[in-house]
This record gives C-alpha cells, sequence and structure tokens, in this order.
C-alpha cells in the first residue's frame, strides 16, 4: 500500500482499539517514528495527514531539522538521548520521551535554563527491567518524577516505555502495568497533575493493545513507511 493508504489505516485501528476499550478516538496521538527516513519521506507523511512526527537519533533529527522537513508537525525525541548531546535537542522539540537518568534530567534542567525555556519531558519506564535497555525501575520512577516536579526548567508530561518484543498474550501485561504506574504517578504528584497527561508506549506490532490498555500516544514506524533497509549489508562468503 502507499504511504497514504497506510496512514489512513494504522489511524482506523488506532479508532477501532480505542472503541474496543470505550474510548474516544481523538485521545490517542499518533507519532510517525521517522527514524532512517528522508526528508521527501517525511514531507510526504506530513502532506498525508501526520501531525508528529518521532525521531531517534540526534544526528537524524538535526539534518532534518536544518531541511526544514518537519514543517507542519510538531517533533518528539523518541529515541535514547546520552548526556552530551542535550543541547543539541533541548528547546528544538516539543517533547523529549525518554528521559532516563537523573544525570540526564539534570542535564535538560542546565540548557533548557541555558535558553530560558521550559522543556517538556517524559520519564522513560524499564517495564520488563530488561538488562539490554535504558529506562527507570517502577521503583526508581516516583523520586525520579518529584525531583523532576522540583525543577523549574522542566515539566513532566508523563511515562514512556518499550516493552519486550511480544510474544504468547504480547505486551498487555506490561502495558497493564504502565498505565497503573501512570494513573498512580498522577496521584501522586496532584499538584502537577494536570500536565501529566501523556503516556507513550505502543509501536507498529502492537500499538492496538497498546490503545486498548490506556496509550494516549503510539510510536508507529514500520506500519507506516515499510521496513527499514539495514544499515550495513551482510557480507557474503564466496565459494
Amino acid at each position: 500500500m502507499s504511504l497514504q493508504q497506510n496512514i489512513l489505516q494504522v489511524k482506523q485501528n488506532i479508532a477501532l482499539a480505542a472503541k474496543e476499550a470505550g474510548r474516544a478516538p481523538e485521545e490517542i496521538t499518533l507519532c510517525a517514528a521517522t527514524k532512517t527516513q528522508s526528508d521527501e519521506t517525511i514531507r510526504a507523511a506530513i502532506s498525508a495527514g501526520i501531525t508528529l512526527c518521532g525521531e531517534n537519533r540526534v544526528q537524524e533529527m538535526t539534518a532534518h531539522l536544518d531541511a526544514d522537513a518537519y514543517a507542519g508537525a510538531e517533533l518528539h525525541f523518541i529515541g535514547h538521548l546520552q548526556t552530551n548531546k542535550g543541547k543539541q535537542v533541548v528547546g528544538r522539540v516539543e517533547l523529549i520521551e525518554s528521559v532516563d537518568s537523573l544525570r540526564l534530567l539534570e542535564a535538560i534542567e542546565r540548557q533548557a535554563a541555558a535558553l530560558d525555556l521550559v522543556q517538556d519531558i517524559l520519564l522513560e519506564v524499564n517495564i520488563a527491567g530488561e538488562a539490554s535497555k535504558s529506562g527507570l525501575s517502577p521503583e526508581e520512577l516516583e523520586p525520579m518524577a518529584r525531583r523532576a516536579v522540583e525543577l523549574p526548567h522542566i515539566r513532566l508530561r508523563g511515562l514512556m516505555a518499550i516493552p519486550p518484543a511480544a510474544c504468547g498474550e504480547g505486551n498487555r501485561r506490561f502495558f497493564r502495568k504502565m498505565s497503573q504506574l501512570f494513573v498512580d504517578i498522577k496521584q501522586k504528584m496532584a499538584h502537577n497533575g494536570n500536565d501529566i497527561n501523556c503516556l507513550s508506549m505502543g509501536m507498529s506490532g502492537d500499538y492496538m493493545d497498546a490503545v486498548r490498555e490506556g496509550a494516549t500516544l503510539v510510536r508507529v514506524g514500520t506500519a507506516l513507511f515499510g521496513e527499514r533497509e539495514p544499515l550495513e549489508k551482510p557480507v557474503r562468503d564466496i565459494f
């Protein structure tokens, strides 16, 4: 299918999953994960109705910004952010979804203060406790959230997670845990509760289940753009 057809299909799937859960489709935002996509493809997606793009890599994001490829859409940073690259992201995106450590949180605060702005963030939770992934443990979440709301140049908007590759029941149990954490943090940060309205979870393979379990934002790449080309071609043995 064409990019435009893919976008329509994903939006229809989001609406279907929302209705199954007794939710309004308008509650869920589609974020197009534009990792490895060209300027032209990003512009085509925005022309076809995408209103939010999410970028994983600082270098790619910077190049697309320089080319004005995201014009007409909001931009989130959704990949792992190294502390020393925060200066290239803070103030250039509406939301940093992947804040996974106190060190990164405070680096963002310093850069936002230097720019005299307030940077919106999500705290990333390693909900399955995977050693290969970054993110806060559920036990670390509350102290980090309390620190975030203390910082004058940070606005905590919610939580983000990347569960394991789906198997069996899929990731619904992890999505349920995230929804519970989201409600819990929102209640505990009552003085900041109106700002905490984003639960970012679900990708191409499981975004419908994420919606069924309470996601307010899903990050979809492959289902929109097709399979990504491998970064390096494998070397073939010649016999």
